[in-house]
């Protein structure tokens, strides 16, 4: 602008100087008509002159200003970087990035191990699972008498074919490889493969190690390849006896080569190695019977007599150690040790892309670093003419002033319908807190009804007694059985005054109980139903009283719910009905079994059983608080209520209660200070 304001006053000049050098003659060509327009024009253009003069004056001047602002800004502004500064400042920071590449070295390190951890984990997990499936099977298999039969008479062709059908049945249920039976000489009399080619019936296989074992009272155990099928597999061997004689041995032999197709084609390698050090299982075919270490001669003779291997000399296995990544597991139960082996590469590739990374990142940042210098110059040189900026930056903090009031006056909204929902929440969690104490209030109900009716019934039928032993004059009789009401009287106060402690969570003092005269006393209590329903009561309990950490009322409790709740469940089932009660110590605990042989716990039952009013009976028969209140009372106790199905059918509740010496005193969970 201030080079252009000269250039439109010259032309203006030049303009008017023209137009006062015309001649008369033309002046008055042009003119309209008359001197005064003339003297108008001239007027007009003189005025015009005087208003650009002062436009150009004024152009000038700003730029005067405008150039001189400049030349401040420049004085202020920061010396300019050059592109070599930067490329010298990158190269001295270089060096930082070796200590980086070991941190990221150390990570993937880490994170490799770790992944191989896992994996050694699950395969060893997968195959100790395999070996333990079939580990028990031979004990099992040789009490069948099927299978004894040949053992007892070799000769009898009958009974050796019995005795292949049953072992090739067991083959097919098991999934096992081939299950045989050995006489004592070490020939084999039966076998699951009878009807194949490659049969075992007649083979002598006493040189196995698996076989002497057995023979010596032992599992015996043993990997190897077959001398008849040729296929790999490990053997669990268990003799078969007859009191102390020796039948003979029954063999299982288990395929281990699925274990090596869950491995596939990853780049690790996993391989299993026996106490020879030589590889059985591995994911690379190569490597199968390669030995990892030099034999001594002491392997060397293992291996001539067990012939694991197809070859008595097993050539050494080469790896470079530099070249894989090593992770072992010694598996105590087969003296075998398991390992992965992970390709260096591995770790390399992922350490190189993460420095090529960090390179790139560094110079990125180098570069970045420029940029911005160079932005921030040119921004302090947008700073003198950023005025129009500033003024509307102003007018957005007046709008934005505006939108803040706004919401403002919103947020004071929510501010007091919040407080109004609280004010709401305290209302509702009062009446919660009321409708909670009306629970519990039903619930203690509930549970005193519960826990009186049994005393009430015993005390009914007392009293029926004695009043018809007073009828016949058997006044002696009698008052046994008033003192035994007086008795069950004592029992509910003391009921009722425990439902009411442990109510209000208060604590009771622990006593030193004898478990049998409680046992004793909750079955005098049941013992007319008992008799009613023909229960057969078997006791295994010993004459030594047995001293654990209890109350009387609350053990006896306790024991009259357990024992009620057996009696509800044997009436359920026809004659014959069996009640056994059996002892067990367990460390520092004793276990009371109670075992009946009626319907059992369903699974419904067993999940829910501790939940206050479940109950499989009617309404009439029982509010369902019974075994809540057991376990509550038990846990209470320092003890353990549990609850499970017998093998042979009926349920199992076991009481596991703290073992006390006579002279000792119980400390109680409850006792403990809170």
């Amino acid at each position: 602008m201030a080079d252009g304001a000269p250039l439109a006053l010259s032309a203006l000049r030049e303009r008017i100087t023209n137009e006062f050098q015309l001649s008369e003659a033309e002046r008055h060509e042009r003119l309209p008509s008359g001197r005064q327009t003339v003297i108008n024009n001239r007027e007009g253009w003189a005025r015009t002159f005087h208003c650009a003069n002062a436009r150009a004056r004024r152009h000038a001047a700003c730029a005067r200003s405008l150039r001189h602002n400049r030349r401040m800004d420049k004085k202020h502004l920061p010396p300019r970087l050059r592109w070599r500064s930067l490329l010298l400042l990158a190269l001295l920071l270089a060096p930082l990035l070796w200590p980086l590449q070991g941190v990221v070295q150390r990570h993937y390190s880490e994170q490799l191990a770790e992944q191989n951890r896992q994996t050694l984990d699950l395969y060893v997990a997968n195959l100790l699972g395999t070996l333990r499936r079939f580990e028990v099977l031979p004990a099992i298999f040789g009490q069948l008498p099927v299978l004894r039969a040949p053992l007892l008479a070799p000769e009898e062709a009958t009974r050796r074919d019995q005795a292949n059908r049953l072992l090739a049945g067991l083959q097919r249920q098991t999934g096992a490889d081939v299950i045989y039976l050995m006489a004592p000489d070490g020939r084999t009399l039966a076998s699951s493969n009878w009807a194949a080619e490659d049969s075992f019936i007649e083979r002598n296989f006493a040189f196995r190690p698996y076989f002497r074992e057995a023979m010596q009272g032992r599992l015996g155990r043993f990997f190897g390849l077959g001398n008849t099928s040729g296929k790999r597999g490990y053997f669990f061997a268990a003799a078969i006896r007859d009191a102390e004689r020796t039948l003979g041995v029954l063999v299982v032999k288990v395929d281990l080569d699925h274990t090596e197709t869950l491995w596939g084609n990853s780049p690790e390698r996993l391989l299993v190695t026996d106490q020879h050090g030589v590889v059985i299982l591995t994911s690379h075919a190569a490597w199968r019977f390669r030995a990892t270490r030099e034999l001594d001669a002491a392997d060397h003779a293992a291996i001539a007599a067990n012939q694991p291997y197809p070859t008595l000399a097993p050539r050494p296995l080469q790896l470079e150690q530099a070249q894989w990544l090593r992770q072992d597991r010694k598996l105590a139960e087969t003296g075998w040790q398991v390992s992965i082996l992970t390709p260096r590469n591995l770790l390399d590739r992922p350490v190189q892309s993460a420095m090529l990374i960090a390179g790139s990142a560094w110079l990125l940042l180098i570069l970045l670093l420029g940029l911005l210098l160079q932005r921030r110059r040119h921004y302090l040189e947008r700073i003198a003419l950023d005025s129009r900026a500033r003024q509307h930056l102003e007018q957005r903090v007046q709008q934005r002033t505006q939108a803040l009031s706004q919401l403002n006056q919103r947020l004071q909204d929510e501010v007091l319908e919040r407080e109004q929902a609280q004010q709401e929440l305290a209302r509702t969690q009062d009446e919660l807190l009321q409708a909670g104490k009306l629970s519990v209030l039903g619930t203690m109900s509930a549970s005193i009804s519960h826990e009186l009716n049994q005393p009430l019934a015993a005390i009914r039928s007392y009293a029926d007694n004695a009043v018809v032993l007073l009828d016949q004059q058997r006044q002696a009789e009698a008052r046994d059985n008033l003192l035994q009401i007086s008795g069950l009287t004592a029992r509910m106060a003391s009921i009722i005054a425990h439902l009411r402690a442990f109510a209000r969570r208060d604590s009771h003092a622990p006593e030193r109980v004898a478990l049998q005269p409680a046992i004793d006393d909750a079955l005098a209590l049941l013992a007319k139903r008992r008799r009613e329903l023909q229960v057969e009561l078997i006791r295994d309990l010993p004459e030594a009283p047995l001293w654990v950490q209890a109350g009387e009322t609350r053990l006896r409790q306790v024991l009259g719910n357990l024992l009620g709740n057996a009696l509800d469940a044997l009436g359920e089932r026809p004659p014959p009905r069996r009640l056994t009660l059996s002892t067990q110590t367990q460390g520092e605990y004793i276990a009371l079994l109670i075992h009946d042989n009626g319907p059992g716990f369903t699974d419904e039952a067993l999940a829910r059983a501790r939940e206050p009013f479940f109950t499989t009976k009617t309404r009439t028969q029982g509010l369902g608080l019974g075994l809540a209140i057991c376990d509550s009372l038990l846990r209470a106790l320092g003890g353990e209520l549990q609850l499970a199905n017998h093998a042979e059918g009926g349920a199992l509740l076991t009481l596991r209660l703290r073992a006390v010496d006579a002279g000792a005193r119980p400390l109680s969970p409850e006792d403990t200070p809170a």
